[in-house]
């Protein structure tokens, strides 16, 4: 069923063999599993519904008008297994266009639009009857509904109420839904993504591959009196979109106690045997480390092990979405400069070797110029990048020279990552990197570049953008919103993420308060907090205990400072973040540089403990109130505390506080239920 190919490089002088399998010619995956962009989702050529339209023409016909069909369904495919070889036969939900072949990747497919364009999706949920998904069913903080779905559209700044971007909603088996995204002139171009976000069932199909990117494409140029699209000074770079993912399925089998749980090996990893279907149904897959015990990798684009080709001096843009639910994802390419074939099977011990004994050559710096799609007001040189569940960077990539080079999850620690357990590195591909242009020096490498693509691109404004890049790689005229000043803000706002662990199970909650002993499980008839129309204000957040990635629907949000608990700015370009309760600890990357950067979704820190609240951070952003009227949420991006009560409805109201307003077709005294 498997071939192999092993495949040399020069690197460093010496000759290493790349092992590189490929399924048979049956499989649709590449036979080096070479990565490529997720396909991109067509329009339909379907006429329009009479009731919604007046007219029968095509709707993809229409300028700035977009019907794309989603399907809600279990796919049979494979995904390899690089600790056997092989690939397992897995079935899982996924969101799939109509014109999905049956051994499609699970990575759905990518949605295009550009600013004024208006986007409808029609979901049809074809999956099997679920009981669990009639209201009242199950307790709303319990996993349930596991085969009722909804669309968010991650960072888009969009209408929250009725079919807009409304996850109040639960399209239930056998229900056709269509959702409606009106996206404005002014919305930034970026990287955006999209992912089902049905409360209660939102891990399980998740990290199903149930996400995929949504990218805002713009071409407005910038000028003397207003800024541009960032795409228009990086039109001629080669671009990647990259879904990282950790589909964690198992194989189950009964336990000699009588339960029934994943096989797996005498090391405690996962193991599907020949003949067995991998699934995700069990919440319990989610418990903290459970993804690094299981030994699966995280996948790019669907692909396990993934290996990226590219030549030397070739600047490419890396759009990188962090799509998976329950791992932090460290980003770093250290070049492998040690002889070491890497092994025909890469269990967990033997991608750790190869990690300390292959992958020790200097790492890659590369410069972040975009954070949750929002470009950045001066592109950031880093080598490692830091991104937690539902972030995206784009990166700006050259390799400086030929050979192979190693994409890394580096090790983290405790309190920077999601299990809060400080996982080791893990392996999630390679770089091939054929002979091209050499380059000394990547910060006058890409200044050159992005002076001559602004010279030839935007002559008019070009002194302007080629002095701003000579001066630091600044991007001042391409940043998409101003800076929130003190003197704006009109009110206040605090929270804290809780977790009550003194029952079994532990209750999850967000409170209003930076009272520490306050928790607030969601509660989906309760509205927590109601928000003017037009107003301006900086939220103070912190988290109780463990880490948690802080999400809110609608409007970015500015970061103003990131204290840590001896009252250091971590966020400053040089700051230095190494806080343990117990003195000077590891040191943490991730906070460096992100004073004043925009970004939907953001780490929340923690190295408290349930007996000592010392170790919190504090966080202050400021956002504004804009354009919207209607209920949408902000939770924690662990996708299973979500489902287990770490949420809060909220709602941005007219200034008179009037929420009878709000669009009378969105409840916010539950999930409405379309049948």
């Amino acid at each position: 069923m498997q071939t192999r190919k092993n495949t040399w490089f020069c690197a460093a002088g010496f000759a290493v063999a790349v092992v590189i399998w490929a399924p048979d010619v049956a499989s649709a995956q590449d036979a080096e599993r070479a990565v490529s962009n997720p396909r991109v989702l067509q329009s339909s050529t379907q006429a329009q519904s009479k009731i919604l339209f007046n007219t029968v023409e095509p709707l993809a016909t229409l300028p700035h008008e977009k019907l794309l069909n989603l399907n809600i369904v279990y796919t049979r495919s494979k995904l390899y297994n690089p600790a056997t070889d092989s690939y397992d036969d897995v079935e899982l939900r996924s969101y799939n266009g109509t014109d999905v072949s049956a051994d499609a990747p699970y990575v759905s497919p990518t949605i295009e639009a550009a600013p004024g364009d208006t986007v409808r999706i029609n979901l049809d949920n074809q999956l099997p009857a679920d009981p669990t998904c009639a209201s009242g069913s199950a307790h709303p903080n319990q996993p349930h509904c596991g085969n009722g779905t909804n669309l968010h559209t991650h960072g888009l700044w969009v209408n929250p109420a009725g079919n807009g971007d409304n996850v109040l909603l639960s399209i239930n088996p056998g229900v056709k839904f269509q959702y409606e995204y009106n996206i404005p002139g002014e919305h930034p171009a970026g990287t955006f993504w999209y992912h089902t976000h049905r409360h209660g069932s939102t891990a399980l199909q998740v990290s199903s591959g149930m996400a995929g990117a949504l990218i805002i494409r713009g071409d407005r140029l910038p000028s003397q009196n207003g800024n541009g699209d960032l795409d228009v000074l990086l039109k001629g770079l080669r671009e990647r979109v990259q879904v990282f993912q950790q589909i964690q399925y198992a194989c189950d089998e009964q336990k000699p106690d009588g339960s029934v749980g994943p096989k797996t090996n005498a090391d405690g990893t996962y193991r599907c045997d020949e003949g067995d279907t991998g699934r995700i149904e069990d919440y319990g897959l989610f418990a903290p480390g459970a993804w690094l015990a299981s030994g699966r990798y995280t996948s790019v684009n669907g692909v396990v092990l993934p290996s990226f080709q590219t030549s030397q001096g070739q600047v490419e843009r890396w759009r990188l979405i962090h799509a998976g639910v329950r791992d932090t994802i460290a980003l770093t390419f250290v070049k492998m400069d040690t002889p070491a074939p890497l092994p025909e099977k890469l269990d967990r011990a033997a991608a750790n070797k190869v990690i300390h004994e292959a992958c020790t050559g200097a790492k890659v710096p590369f410069h972040l110029v975009a954070a949750d799609g929002l470009t950045m007001s001066k592109a950031q040189k880093v080598d490692i990048a830091t991104l937690q569940p539902g972030y995206r960077f784009d990166a700006l990539i050259a390799f400086p020279e030929p050979g192979t080079y190693c994409v890394i999850n580096a090790a983290a620690t405790r309190a920077g990552s999601v299990n809060g357990n400080g996982p080791p590195e893990r392996l999630i591909g390679t770089v091939e990197v054929t002979p091209g242009q050499a380059f000394s020096d990547i910060d006058s490498h890409l200044a050159d570049l992005l002076s001559t693509a602004a010279t030839d691109e935007m002559p008019s404004i070009a002194p302007v953008v080629v002095n701003d890049l000579r001066d630091g790689l600044k991007l001042s005229k391409f940043i998409p919103h101003p800076d929130v000043a003190e003197s704006e803000v009109t009110g206040q706002q605090e929270l804290t993420f809780q977790i009550d662990t003194s029952g079994t199970p532990p209750v999850f909650g967000v409170s209003n308060s930076l009272n520490a002993a306050e928790r607030q499980p969601y509660d989906p008839a309760r509205l927590d907090r109601k928000l003017p129309l037009g107003a301006v204000e900086e939220w103070t957040l912190q988290s109780r205990i463990a880490s948690h990635p802080f999400h809110i629907h609608v409007n970015p949000f500015q970061i103003v400072s990131i204290l840590d608990p001896n009252g250091r700015d971590v966020s400053a370009p040089d700051a230095i973040d190494d806080f343990s309760p117990a003195g000077t600890g590891p040191v943490d990357p991730q906070y460096r540089g992100l004073k004043n950067v925009w970004k939907d979704t953001l780490w929340i820190k923690s190295a408290a403990t349930a007996a000592n609240a010392r170790g919190m951070y504090q966080i202050k952003i400021r956002t504004r109130y804009q354009r919207y009227i209607g209920a949408f949420v902000l939770h924690c991006h662990i996708l299973d505390h979500e489902d287990q009560g770490m949420m809060q409805n909220i709602a941005i109201v007219p200034p008179d506080g009037n929420v009878s307003e709000i669009n009378s077709t969105q409840s916010i005294n539950g999930q409405q239920t379309h049948h």
